[in-house]
C-alpha cells in the first residue's frame, strides 16, 4: 500500500500496474498538486501546463473561488437526488441559460450530455425520425451513442455494431450535409470547433448554413461545445462568435472549473420533449458540481477573463506566426481563443515528450497537430515561456527532419 509518506512516481506506478486496468497510455509521472497553470509531480518537478486537465481546468489548477465554494458546500450537502430542489442547481441553470438560451439539464460528463441530446432529438422528432447527421473527424465521447456519433473510424474498431442512425458529412461542406438530409433526419450534430479532430475552425458561412438546412428540414441543430464552451474561445460559448443559435447545446469539461460536470441546454420549444421518466442522471446537478460551476462563472466575469482570453490568443498568434515563417514543418496555425492547433508536416507525438522533458505540457492530436488548451487566465509571462520552449523543440525537430532528408 502506498501511503502519504512514500508517494513517489515509481511507487504509484507500481500500484497502478497491480490494481488499475491499463486502458490509458500514461506518462511515467505522478502529479500531486497544482496552482494556476503550474503543476508539480511527486519528486517536486514543476511543469507549465498548457493543456491542463485535457481542457477541463479552464481556470487552471485549484482556482481559489472554486476551492472556497467546494469547501463551503461539502460541509452542507454533498449529494441529494433530483427528486428534490436545490438552490445551487437552479442558480447555475439560470447563469447558463441567461448567457446562452433555454433550459438546462445536468449530468456528469460530455458523453452523458451527448447521450441526453441524442435522446432528446429523437423524442422531439417523433416516430420515424431517428437519423442524426454528424461530421468526419468529429469526437463526441466514449459511450455507445456518443462513439457512434463520432466520425472517426479508429474509435469504432472492435466494438461494432454501432448504434444505427448516424451519417457522417465532411466538416465545412454544406452541400454534403444537404445531400444526407431526408425525412428520417431528426438532427444535425456538430462541434462548432472540432477539438480532437485537430482544432478545425468553421468557415464563415458553415454554422449559419447548417442552421438554414435544419430549419428547412424541420430538424434540430445541436452544437457540441463540451470542449469549446465556458469561455474557452473568448466568448461564453463558441457559437456566439458566429451569431448562430442551436436548438440544443452540450457542455462539460471546463463547465465547473475541473469538477466533474456536464449539461445540455435546450430551447424553450424543444425542452418539454424531455418529459418526466424519459431521462435522468443520478449524480447530475449535485450540490458540489453546482457550487463549483457557479464559482467558475463568477471568476470568469469578476476577472474579465473573456477579454483576457482573446488578448492571450493574440499573444500566442504573434509567437506562432513568427515561428511559422521560420519553420517549414509548421503547415498551418488554427486558433480561436484558448483553442490552439499547430499542424505539422511531421508526426506531432515526439513534440509532447520533448516538451515534457523541459517542463512544458502540451498535447498531440490527429497525428500531426500540436494542440494547446491553456487556462483562460494564463498569464502573458506564461504564454511567452511556453512558446519559447515549444519553439526550441520545434526547431530541433525541424533540424532532425532536414538531416534525415
Amino acid at each position: 500500500m502506498v501511503t502519504t509518506t512514500d508517494v513517489t512516481s515509481p511507487n504509484v506506478i507500481a500500484q497502478f500496474e497491480q490494481f488499475v486496468i491499463p486502458n490509458y497510455g500514461r506518462y511515467p509521472i505522478c502529479l500531486v498538486r497544482g496552482e494556476g497553470s503550474r503543476v508539480w509531480d511527486a519528486e517536486g518537478n514543476c511543469y507549465l501546463d498548457l493543456f491542463p486537465g485535457w481542457g477541463c481546468n479552464v481556470l487552471g489548477y485549484c482556482p481559489p473561488r472554486v476551492v472556497e465554494a467546494l469547501q463551503e458546500q461539502v460541509a452542507k450537502l454533498i449529494h441529494v437526488p433530483n427528486t428534490w430542489y436545490t438552490e445551487a442547481q437552479g442558480r447555475f441553470a439560470e447563469i447558463l441559460s441567461t448567457r446562452a438560451f433555454g433550459k438546462a439539464f445536468f449530468c456528469n460528463s460530455g458523453a452523458e450530455a451527448i447521450e441526453g441530446a441524442i435522446k432528446l432529438a429523437r423524442l422531439h422528432g417523433g416516430p420515424g425520425r431517428h437519423r442524426i447527421i454528424t461530421f468526419e473527424n468529429s469526437f463526441h465521447g466514449r459511450t455507445f451513442g456518443a462513439i457512434s456519433a463520432t466520425g472517426q473510424p479508429k474509435y469504432h474498431q472492435g466494438i461494432g455494431p454501432l448504434l444505427p442512425g448516424f451519417r457522417y458529412a465532411p466538416f465545412n461542406n454544406l452541400e454534403a450535409v444537404r445531400s444526407l438530409v431526408d425525412d428520417e433526419t431528426c438532427a444535425i450534430l456538430v462541434e462548432p470547433i472540432q477539438g480532437e479532430g485537430g482544432v478545425n475552425l468553421p468557415s464563415d458561412e458553415f454554422l449559419a448554413g447548417l442552421r438554414q438546412i435544419a430549419d428547412e428540414a424541420n430538424c434540430l441543430l445541436i452544437f457540441d461545445e463540451v470542449q469549446a464552451g465556458m469561455g474557452r474561445t473568448g466568448a461564453w460559448f463558441a457559437h456566439q462568435h458566429w451569431g448562430v443559435q442551436p436548438d440544443i447545446m452540450t457542455l462539460a469539461k471546463g463547465l465547473a472549473g475541473g469538477v466533474a460536470c456536464g449539461a445540455f441546454l435546450a430551447t424553450d420549444e424543444v425542452a418539454p420533449s424531455l418529459k418526466p421518466g424519459t431521462h435522468a442522471s443520478t449524480f447530475g446537478g449535485n450540490p458540489l458540481a453546482m457550487a463549483a460551476g457557479i464559482a467558475t462563472a463568477e471568476t470568469i466575469e469578476a476577472e474579465g477573463l473573456l477579454e483576457h482570453c482573446l488578448q492571450m490568443a493574440d499573444r500566442f498568434r504573434e509567437h506562432f506566426e513568427a515561428l511559422m515563417a521560420e519553420l517549414p514543418i509548421i503547415s498551418e496555425l488554427r486558433i480561436q481563443g484558448m483553442m490552439i492547433g499547430l499542424d505539422l508536416t511531421v508526426a506531432a507525438t515526439p513534440v509532447v515528450g520533448k516538451c515534457m522533458e523541459r517542463g512544458l505540457l502540451v498535447n498531440a492530436t490527429h497525428d500531426t497537430v500540436v494542440r494547446l488548451l491553456p487556462a483562460i487566465n494564463v498569464t502573458p509571462e506564461e504564454v511567452d515561456e511556453g512558446c519559447a520552449i515549444l519553439a526550441n523543440v520545434l526547431r530541433e525537430l525541424a533540424d532532425e527532419v532536414s538531416v534525415s532528408a
